[in-house]
Parts: structure tokens; C-alpha cells; sequence
């Protein structure tokens, strides 16, 4: 099976403003914002709730939950957000979320206003990769573009591991895309 194609930053950028054209574009950023800056699972994203990213009182949390009973393999586990998610997420409260008094209410919802199935969110996750020209991306695309990027930055194995809710290194190393330019500048580094 191919793996799901890692977007490089002018396709993310192109990506980016298609959904900012769509009805739904706040909420769909923010499914891929998920994706791509926590590296979470589709099935994780479409899984969240408001309790699992927002603090009682209404402040967005520093490290989300992701619950046992959306994580795969059933382990519970924190993803720490970057000061630039954290932002993604006060711009999407700020554009969609009305009413905190319901914590268990879905994080993303469907505009039926449900919560997404994980097949749902992933169809939903194509559609935009399809609607931006982006042939071989997926709703792992993202996941994988979080991977690559933190082991090109020169992030320890082990804490890309545990980001990303592997149990074994080379279940990662799978997840790393490599290209010519990356190849290049590596031997420039010499």
C-alpha cells in the first residue's frame, strides 16, 4: 500500500487558502491544523471533545487529551500543543464555538451538528486534499507531515515516538518522508 503523500510548506499554504474559500472553513482548518501541528490520528480528531482541549474555564489547554477510547490501541495519551496550534484553536472558538457549557459536546461537528465518525472526517479529509489538486495526500498526510518535519528538525527518535503514540521506533521511521532537497541540504551540512 502506498503511504499518504507529505505536502511541502507551498502545497500546505495552497491547501490552506481552498479551505479558506469552503463553507465550512474554520472547521475544516482546524481538522487540518490537528492533523498537520499535533500530528493526530483521524480517528483521534474526529473522537475529541471540548473538555479534551479546553480547560473548565474556557482557556485552551497546553497538552490535549487524547482519551484511551479514541486513541489507537486503547492507550491514553498527552500531545502537547505548540504556542501556533494553541492559536488555530482560539481562532476556531472564536469563529465556531458559541456555548462552553456543554464540555462533553463534540470538538468538530458535522453540519448536521453530530459529531464525525472517524470515516467521515477521513472522506471529508480527501475531499480537501482533492478540492487543492493534491493527488496521494490523505487524512494521514498530516500525521506524516508532523512526523517528517520533527525528525528534520533534528528531534530525538524517542520524543517523535511518543508525539506521534507509537510503541516501536520503527513504526516512526516508516512515517518519515525523505526527499532531494532534504538530501541535499543534509550533505551541504558537511
Amino acid at each position: 500500500m502506498r503511504q499518504a503523500r507529505v505536502l511541502t510548506d507551498p502545497e500546505f499554504k495552497r491547501l490552506l487558502a481552498v479551505v479558506a474559500q469552503r463553507k465550512h472553513a474554520a472547521r475544516d482548518r482546524m481538522t487540518l491544523m490537528l492533523s498537520h501541528l499535533a500530528g493526530l490520528r483521524v480517528g483521534e480528531i474526529a473522537g475529541l471533545i471540548l473538555r479534551d482541549v479546553f480547560e473548565p474555564n474556557g482557556d485552551v489547554r497546553e497538552q490535549l487529551r487524547v482519551r484511551a477510547g479514541i486513541a489507537k490501541g486503547g492507550h491514553e495519551r498527552v500531545v502537547f500543543m505548540s504556542e501556533r496550534l494553541r492559536r488555530e484553536v482560539i481562532r476556531y472558538r472564536e469563529a465556531i464555538i458559541s456555548n462552553h457549557g456543554d464540555r462533553d459536546r463534540p470538538f468538530l461537528l458535522t453540519q448536521k451538528r453530530t459529531a464525525f465518525s472517524p470515516n467521515t472526517l477521513c472522506q471529508l479529509m480527501g475531499q480537501l486534499y482533492r478540492a487543492a489538486g493534491l493527488d496521494g495526500a490523505s487524512s494521514h498526510s498530516g500525521r506524516r507531515w508532523f512526523i517528517t518535519q520533527l525528525a528534520h528538525s533534528g528531534v530525538s527518535p524517542k520524543v517523535i515516538m511518543t508525539l506521534a503514540g507509537h510503541r516501536n521506533l520503527t513504526t516512526t521511521q516508516r512515517y518519515i518522508d525523505v526527499r532531494d532537497d532534504m538530501m541535499r541540504a543534509a550533505v551541504e551540512l558537511l
